[in-house]
């Protein structure tokens, strides 16, 4: 499964933002599609398949690509300690460009820190910050956003606003072409520094009866000149559609 990491975290923040409301031990498991544009060139759009599993319980959440044990919470803070699959990657040989296949590979990782969110009456701040725990590209992802869910009946509308940074080990590492990669393939030699892109989201959630529900989440992301400047990307942006149907219980 290839997922930009510029979609990857907001789908499993999404996921928690889903379950907020849920009761302490409860669960909830599902199918969903996801569908998001890769941003690195000659790859092609896929909508790819994904189970649904949450679970929520006093101080342990669990919700399908990441863990998290709460260290601080109350009815408007929350500060956990989280751990999460990154699916981003590069195979070569799954470019449609020549020149591409001739660079190295760059491999998923599991990234580790901490999220925070403040909730008040005129809306949430959310933010997290983590660390690739597996050495891919010994970088640090950030985010912070701004969020104010609606609610109305069985309906539930969450829109956001939010930037994503990425520190320079990240860029160069999943973005940039070493000088080796250059004489290869006739990109030129690429190294960015870090990076700030701003994205807007909305997540809708509706709650069909007592145990199934329906979500659809989607997010906009203007790339960073850092990133797309590099000769590995041919987008300006990225995005992300994710929808499903879960059953809580």
């Amino acid at each position: 499964m290839k997922i930009s990491q510029f979609n990857a975290l907001p789908v499993i923040v999404s996921s928690l933002l889903i379950m907020q409301g849920a009761e302490a031990g409860q669960w909830s498991i599902g199918v969903s599609a996801l569908v998001t544009p890769k941003p690195y060139r000659g790859y092609q759009n896929r909508v790819f398949p994904m189970p649904v599993v949450n679970y929520v319980s006093d101080d342990f959440h669990f919700h399908t690509l990441l863990v998290g044990y709460n260290l601080w919470r109350t009815q408007q803070n929350q500060l956990s300690v989280i751990a999460l699959y990154s699916p981003l990657n590069f195979k070569p040989q799954e470019s449609d460009d020549q020149r591409m296949k001739l660079l190295d590979r760059r491999r998923s990782t599991v990234m580790a820190g901490f999220s925070y969110a403040h909730h008040a009456a005129w809306g949430s701040l959310r933010s997290t910050l983590t660390v690739d725990t597996l050495r891919q590209s010994t970088g640090w992802v950030g985010d912070i956003a701004y969020i104010r869910r609606y609610q109305s009946g069985a309906w539930m509308v969450v829109p956001g606003i939010g930037v994503n940074w990425n520190s320079a080990n990240q860029n160069q590492y999943y973005f940039g072409v070493a000088h080796h990669e250059a004489r290869r393939s006739g990109f030129a030699a690429y190294k960015p520094s870090d990076s700030w892109s701003p994205y807007a989201e909305v997540m809708i959630n509706y709650r069909i009866n007592a145990n199934w529900a329906a979500f659809f989440t989607g997010r906009y992301t203007r790339l960073a000149s850092e990133i797309k400047n590099s000769p590995m990307v041919d987008h300006t942006f990225s995005g992300m559609l994710w929808t499903g149907i879960t059953y809580h219980f």
